[in-house]
């Protein structure tokens, strides 16, 4: 199973990006896709996760409201719309896929994406 992560780049504070991520390879049993995130010097967080199951959306306080997440099971693809995006979300931004949605919201799984950087610059 592979998850590739794209749509990062170099932005300005208030600009908006779209991450998107997709998995590939033999089926495996998901039902939950989310982000984390991880600036040099620190833990990764958890940015947002989707649950398949129900079409649920969570997000971590510092991004809710102007990040939004969606997916499309038949594609094994999520969708990350950061708006207004702020300094200190520079990051380099994984996604990750698990079997149950607490997994993906505590980052316990083994299938990871290679990670997308976000630059936002003043």
């Amino acid at each position: 199973v592979q998850l590739q992560a794209s749509g990062g780049g170099l932005v300005q504070a208030g600009d908006s990006l779209r991450l998107s991520c997709e998995a590939s390879g033999r089926d495996f049993e998901k039902d939950a896709m989310g982000w984390f995130r991880q600036v040099p010097g620190k833990e990764r967080e958890f940015v947002s996760a989707f649950d398949f199951i129900g079409d649920n959306t969570y997000y971590s306080d510092a991004v809710k409201g102007r990040f939004t997440i969606s997916g499309d099971n038949a594609r094994s693809a999520i969708f990350l719309q950061m708006d207004n995006l702020k300094l200190e979300d520079t990051a380099v931004y994984y996604c990750l896929a698990a079997k149950g949605l607490w997994a993906v919201i505590t980052g316990a799984t083994d299938y990871w994406g290679q990670g997308t950087l976000v630059t936002v610059s003043s």
